[in-house]
């Protein structure tokens, strides 16, 4: 059971630094205080990852097949990764950081299932288009709607801030359904007594633990590194970012809330004038998703080919 410790440190790590996505505008605004953000969060993550994380369980698992060690070396270098790049303040996919420390071991081992790797980086590339679009389509749908429906504008406020609430509830759902798989996806079949419903559970508690104690900090919108947001924009940009990371987690690939919701922020942009997008911010933080996986790869081979 100790080789699980490097991966609810990843959940935990996780859950600190994703509720940001998805509860970050409401806290901000004050539209929900934080701890019933945080609550909210929690169940939501533990929800979506026992219901419907298992798929991506499955996906991470069939990468390469892994040993004790291996898996310890597979965390651990996840884990430094994901902090240094956390220190630099930069949206990192913590997906991004797991599958290429399994690809590392699997290269040195010369075991690494191809196809699966190649699905999972298709993934990560449509991720952040794919809520670009999605935040392109919402926001003309948002426009037309308030167009032609008869309501106030306070009336129309209210709607905004409490939908603002209920994306966050769902793309807290969507959150555990899909990063459980990073968390606990490797310990497929490794560990005597435990299914993959047991490690969706696990998963979900640590990421939740996160959330409870550790998210204060990053609860801030991501979004306004990028492109200002008000209630409405902000609705949709986190609306697309848990639909993305949904559609991904039903089929099984783990992909990264930071880039779901950059990539909907930027469509949001888009839609709203690109003068109104930090373009200098989108370079920095599509380094840092170069650098992620390659960093996780490179140490974990090398922890292989030392330890191993």
């Amino acid at each position: 059971m100790l080789v699980l410790l490097g991966g609810l440190y990843l959940g935990w790590a996780i859950g600190a630094k994703d509720a940001a996505n998805v509860f970050g505008t409401a806290v901000a605004s004050r539209i929900i205080t934080f701890r019933r953000a945080t609550v909210l969060c929690a169940v939501g993550v533990v929800a979506g990852a026992f219901l419907q994380g298992e798929s991506g369980i499955r996906t991470l698992s069939a990468l390469t097949s892994q040993t004790s060690g291996t898996l310890i070396i597979v965390s651990v270098s996840a884990a430094v990764v994901v902090t240094l790049m956390t220190l630099l303040r930069l949206p990192v996919g913590t997906a991004q950081a797991i599958v290429g420390a399994v690809a590392g071991v699997g290269l040195a081992a010369r075991d690494l299932y191809w196809p699966v790797l190649i699905k999972v980086v298709v993934g990560w590339s449509a991720t952040p288009v794919g809520a670009m679009l999605l935040s392109m389509a919402f926001c003309r749908l948002m426009s037309l709607f308030f167009r032609f429906t008869p309501i106030g504008i306070l009336t129309r406020d209210n709607l905004l801030l409490g939908g603002l609430i209920v994306v966050g509830a769902y793309g807290s759902y969507a959150l555990g359904a899909n990063n459980v798989a990073i968390v606990t996806g490797i310990f497929s079949g490794q560990i005597a007594g435990l299914t993959d419903t047991h490690l969706a559970l696990i998963g979900g508690a640590a990421i939740a633990a996160g959330v409870l104690t550790f998210s204060r900090r990053m609860m801030l919108t991501v979004g306004s590194a990028i492109v200002s947001l008000n209630a409405q924009t902000a609705f949709v940009a986190v609306l697309s970012m848990a639909v993305t990371t949904h559609i991904f987690a039903l089929v099984g690939v783990p992909v990264s809330t930071s880039q779901a919701i950059v990539g909907a922020v930027m469509g949001v942009g888009m839609m709203h004038g690109a003068q109104t997008v930090k373009f200098r911010m989108l370079r920095n933080i599509g380094v840092g998703w170069v650098l992620t996986p390659v960093a996780a790869l490179i140490l974990s081979a090398a922890g292989y080919a030392l330890f191993a």
